[in-house]
């Protein structure tokens, strides 16, 4: 993501705590205001308003990869890029992953293994190893501080990494086949996305 999207992000935040605050004066004003509303309550408020904008994940783009399953070709990897739409703390070990292929459910959770996405190719990088369909890791490509790293955090709007996970085998997703996504992190908006497998041109493609 871009500074102007980021800045666009903050601005909508403190834009919501002026109407708060607005709304609150005005409230006091007309004499609306209920005799159980006090000022911890609405900075109470507004703390929550912002945690749970500010902690939004954005993902810009979703990849996987085709593999002969049984004779079949079917996305096994799924690596979704994602980064904070503001600069905030997200901790990735209180991160859980939910797919959903219409017939089934899983929930997957941090294995916590994090490495640096360079030099291997993204879905043949070593971190694969330890992932095994019920767990997911991530797979840095920019990370200034190491916090994803090093502390299991992503804290930067200019963080990006990658999410790896594997789909269990009755989960892979052939031609056509589409799955549901939802990243839950600890705080904020739950993340959505529903991927559908393209047509194997090739072994790495991109969801449609």
């Amino acid at each position: 993501m871009n500074n102007w999207g980021s800045n666009s992000i903050s601005a909508m935040v403190i834009l919501i705590v002026v109407m708060l605050v607005a709304i609150t004066a005005a409230s006091v004003i007309t004499g609306e205001t209920s005799s159980a509303t006090t000022d911890p309550d609405i900075d109470q408020m507004a703390s929550e308003i912002i945690d749970q904008i500010s902690t939004n994940l954005w993902i810009d783009e979703e990849m996987g990869k085709y593999y002969d399953i049984s004779g079949v070709q079917k996305i096994e990897k799924i690596a979704l890029k994602i980064s904070p739409l503001v600069s905030v703390d997200v901790d990735f070990t209180q991160l859980n992953i939910q797919i959903n292929n219409g017939e089934s459910v899983r929930i997957l959770s941090y294995c916590g293994n994090s490495a640096k996405w360079s030099p291997h190719p993204l879905f043949e990088h070593p971190l694969w190893n330890n992932i095994n369909g019920s767990n997911f890791g991530f797979l840095t490509i920019s990370d200034s501080d190491n916090s994803i790293t090093d502390f299991n955090t992503i804290n930067d709007y200019s963080d990006n990494a990658y999410v790896v996970f594997k789909l269990p085998t009755d989960m892979a997703l052939a031609k056509g086949d589409k799955i549901t996504v939802m990243l839950f992190p600890s705080t904020g908006i739950t993340k959505t996305t529903t991927l559908k497998a393209p047509m194997p041109m090739t072994s790495v493609v991109s969801f449609e």
